[in-house]
């Protein structure tokens, strides 16, 4: 990938994370939120079913194939999403 594209798809990742609300733990727009950012990284999930803040631009993310993730923004300003054993 190019540099251009990367900076797009690192500015949408941000404005999901940044621009959703953290307090409702199932709120549709978040679940719908990391679905994408999750996919967006190319790790498995399917759908995400319920999510829950850790703080600010910290979540765990559930998937409907048993999956879940901590997706979050690093000290680089970089969204990650972790693998989190079952």
């Amino acid at each position: 990938m190019n540099t251009r594209t990367d900076t797009w798809i690192f500015a949408a990742l941000w404005a999901v994370l940044v621009a959703t609300p953290a307090l409702a733990a199932d709120d549709a727009a978040l679940v719908k939120d990391l679905t994408s950012v999750i996919a967006l990284l190319g790790l498995p999930c399917g759908q995400v079913v319920s999510a829950t803040p850790l703080k600010d631009d910290d979540h765990i993310a559930t998937c409907q194939d048993g999956n879940r993730y901590r997706v979050f923004i690093n000290a680089d300003g970089r969204v990650v999403a972790e693998r989190l054993k079952p």
